[in-house]
């Protein structure tokens, strides 16, 4: 009896089991028809990518079936299935009806919504693919009989396609939502329009409303600048089935799925990228009031630098001039003067010849029509046909025409194409006459200014001395610090300082940082901080440079400028930034250095998506190079240089992953025996300063020790050392490692992704590299030389670690030195939060 119960028991228990890992499989990406999904419920991507469930917009209660990113605390939403019926209550549920159709079901059983697949089978599952696409599939085959991708809403995700068929005229198009609280169907709709020459549209119901321009194969020509933006491999396909669609894709996986495309309720197209765990828009189609389509009418040309930003075409004026003059140009513009159109071959009736008219870098008209000539002909082209009344040559495309009224035309500051306007004989004379003036007066004034030239050039060569006399002193930081009696730590410069002056080959004219910063634009910021800004830059030879800025509002100012260019200019080490030179004119001081394409360290150590990319070998060979920088630094540049301000954020890294040092804002040249000094100005970042220099002011090479140890700290845990406070006995992250150290379980300080049990050994005497690092006495701390002989394994047995400085979160602070008034003071120089520099 015993033994059946038994048996009996373990057959329930196994049935359970199957029942259970069944239910498991499909609970992770995938359901079937005996399964379905609740209000409460998701399904998950195979990566984690994309959720499928019910969700209600903000400022809403009704409830939708959608997808979106499944790893950010900030969703998302990509796809919406019930746009137009939504739900009122939690009752709703996802499943897989008995003909194998997608259903979505109310509280009372009735369907709102349902893949409608005509030829559906009954044996169907549906799965939630890492690309963002749900499809159904049937089962005994493998085929996919319906998916998302071909029921778009409002975005359009990577390796997405958007297509016209040209035969049918079959759309699949993106529609917006009505309002940002509201998922149905709205007014903007965005697809491709495969006539002649294909582009992109967005329309306002049946009218557009934004025209990309025609694509050329890489870019569509007249979106502005598409080149400098849009890296994400758009790409255009035409199939032998008449179909033409466009999508976007990248050979990088982490890019593709943190950036999509989403047409909004106000009918613009926005490009979005993940910045961490928030969505930022990087672009959009509506950048100013000339990319709404038709902004000015017929033959009226739309430039956002000018006001009013509209005006008629050389050879056109307005149709109705008291429109125009209210600001209204929809009406467009007329021809002024009758075309001739009377060319024949061999005709030399010059003067009743039409010509052509130049519009350089602008957004080209709409109805554009393709025209079988090489570049050389399509000129002739077009004066031999009287219909013709515009044309363009671009080497992707080819010769384009214009023989409908010219619409939707933008001047650009850069790209763009050239547009060569149909005109009567009379403007272009009109010209000559202008060009002939202007001859005459160019010629006049040229001889008025050759005699002022000789009378002025001995001025003029003095002037020059002076300014370059002005140009070298201004940097020179002898000089500086002696005009400036408010240098404070100037006496700790030592000899050195009279051979240490900038070379004027250093110096980097103004104009040029304007022009590889596109006028320091917005898009092109890089961060911000104390000192204030850093921008990407290209200069004219094609090198990419990072600018940092003094911000004119900045608390800081000349003494770190200088003392930043005197340091970094003397130093040259594979883990130093390099500094390419600086800029002093007027008003302005400008930092220039080396681009790095990655992102400095905290932007890797502190993100949860990125910080999985750092195994050990590379937070080691990270170590490494920092610790082997601050060592040239202390111990092997011709000027012993103590950093002061050594943090995560200061740590920049190029495209390999090597870590450069940087930010010498801060930084002090000790003397040849000169073993420490003190200050009365304490800056730096809380949370790596040492305890002599937070509370007493006084600073040395086992200062940068100290900061090098909390950041190595860092490193292999993942925590910030600022704002870190363990829930038991308000530990820091020192106390904290200690803690662990003590209690002989380090392994829980060790962060998750680099655990790897082959390098527990290497990870944990790093660990004990860094408790020694961090000892509250500077004496007990060793040498940066030491601590690489330690990383190396150079130095077999390390000596146990003191307790560390700042065990607890909250300090003791002594009321009676004010000096420790600025004991967490925040570093004010230094650029912090920087993307790639």
């Amino acid at each position: 009896m015993g033994t059946n119960s038994g048996t009996s028991v373990r057959v329930l228990l196994l049935l359970f089991y199957c029942f259970w890992f069944e239910f498991c499989v499909y609970a992770i990406d995938t359901f079937t028809s005996t399964h379905f999904i609740k209000d409460s419920e998701t399904i998950v991507s195979n990566g984690s990518l994309f959720k499928l469930g019910f969700f209600s917009p903000s400022n809403s209660t009704k409830r939708y079936v959608g997808i979106w990113y499944g790893k950010i605390s900030v969703s998302s939403v990509v796809w919406v299935a019930n746009r137009d019926k939504p739900l009122n209550d939690a009752s709703g549920i996802v499943k897989i009806s008995e003909d194998g159709n997608l259903q979505i079901l109310n509280g009372e059983k009735e369907v709102i919504w349902s893949s409608n697949v005509s030829n559906a089978v009954s044996n169907t599952t549906a799965q939630l693919l890492d690309s963002g696409n749900l499809v159904l599939k049937d089962d005994s085959s493998g085929r996919i009989i319906w998916e998302s991708f071909q029921h778009p809403s409002h975005a359009l995700l990577a390796n997405m396609k958007l297509s016209t068929n040209i035969n049918t005229g079959e759309k699949l198009v993106l529609t917006s939502w009505k309002e940002a609280s509201d998922p149905s169907i709205g007014s903007f709709s965005f697809g491709v329009d495969p006539s002649n020459i294909a582009q992109t549209f967005i329309w306002n119901g049946s009218h557009p409303y934004y025209c990309s321009g025609p694509w050329n194969g890489q870019i569509f020509i007249g979106v502005a600048n598409m080149n400098s933006y849009v890296s994400n491999g758009f790409r255009m396909d035409h199939d032998e089935e008449g179909t033409v669609s466009v999508s976007f894709t990248t050979s990088d996986d982490f890019f593709s799925f943190s950036l999509y495309y989403a047409v909004t309720p106000e009918g613009t197209m926005e490009e979005i990228y993940r910045q961490k765990e928030d969505w930022e828009v990087t672009w959009e189609s509506k950048q100013t009031e000339c990319d709404v389509y038709g902004k000015c009418g017929v033959f009226g040309i739309c430039n956002p630098k000018n006001s009013p930003i509209c005006s008629c075409l050389r050879g056109y004026e307005p149709k109705s001039v008291e429109e125009w003059n209210r600001g209204n140009w929809t009406s467009g513009c007329v021809r002024k003067t009758p075309l001739q159109c009377e060319r024949t071959n061999g005709s030399s009736e010059v003067g009743k010849i039409d010509g052509f008219f130049r519009v350089t870098t602008v957004k080209v008209p709409d109805f554009v029509e393709w025209v079988p000539a090489l570049k050389n002909q399509c000129r002739d082209m077009c004066l031999k046909n009287c219909s013709c009344i515009a044309y363009s040559y671009n080497n992707g495309i080819g010769c384009m025409s214009w023989s409908r009224d010219l619409i939707d035309m933008q001047k650009f500051s850069s790209s763009g194409a050239d547009l060569y306007i149909r005109v009567a004989d009379t403007e272009l004379d009109e010209k000559g006459n202008v060009k002939v003036i202007v001859s005459v007066i160019v010629i006049i004034g040229t001889i008025t200014i050759i005699c002022i030239y000789f009378s002025c050039r001995c001025w003029m060569t003095k002037q020059r001395a002076r300014v370059r006399r002005e140009r070298i002193m201004e940097v020179s930081l002898f000089e500086r610090v002696n005009v400036h009696p408010n240098f404070s730590d100037a006496n700790m410069l030592g000899n050195n300082v009279n051979q240490v002056k900038l070379e004027e080959q250093l110096l980097i004219n103004f104009e040029k940082l304007v022009t590889a910063t596109n006028n320091f634009h917005e898009a092109n910021k890089l961060g911000q901080g104390g000192f204030g800004s850093v921008y990407r830059g290209k200069l004219p030879g094609g090198q990419e440079i990072a600018v940092k800025r003094l911000s004119r509002a900045s608390a800081q100012g000349l003494e770190e400028f200088v003392n930043e260019v005197m340091v970094i200019s003397n130093v040259q080490h594979r883990n130093l930034v390099r500094l390419l030179g600086c800029c002093t004119e007027g008003d302005e001081k400008m930092l220039v250095y080396e681009y790095l394409p990655n992102k400095s360290l905290d932007a890797f150590l502190f993100d949860p998506v990125k910080r999985d990319s750092l195994t050990w070998r590379k937070c080691f060979s990270i170590i490494e190079g920092i610790a082997r920088g601050l060592l040239y630094l202390h111990r092997e540049s011709r000027l012993r240089i103590i950093h002061r301000d050594l943090k995560a954020s200061n740590i920049l890294l190029d495209e390999d992953m090597n870590p450069k040092i940087s930010d010498f804002g801060m930084a002090r040249i000790f003397q040849a025996k000169q073993d420490k000094a003190n200050t009365v100005r304490i800056s730096g970042t809380y949370g790596y300063m040492s305890p002599e220099y937070a509370m007493e002011g006084i600073f040395s090479e086992k200062s940068d020790v100290f900061s090098f140890g909390v950041l190595l700290l860092e490193i292999i845990s993942g925590i910030k050392s600022a704002g870190f406070c363990h829930d038991e006995h308000s530990l820091s992250l020192l106390g904290y490692a200690w803690k662990l150290w003590n209690g002989d379980s380090m392994e829980a300080f060790i962060d998750g992704s680099m655990s790897e049990e082959c390098y527990q050994e290497e990870i944990l005497r790093c660990i004990h590299v860094g408790l020694l690092c961090v000892q509250e006495l500077a004496k007990d701390r060793p040498s940066i030389s030491i601590v690489v002989s330690m990383l190396c394994s150079e130095i077999a047995h390390l000596p146990s670690p003191k307790p560390p400085a700042y065990s607890e979160r909250q300090i003791t602070i002594d009321t009676e030195s004010s000096r420790r008034q600025n004991l967490c003071s925040v570093n004010q120089v230094t650029v912090t939060n920087v993307q790639a520099r």
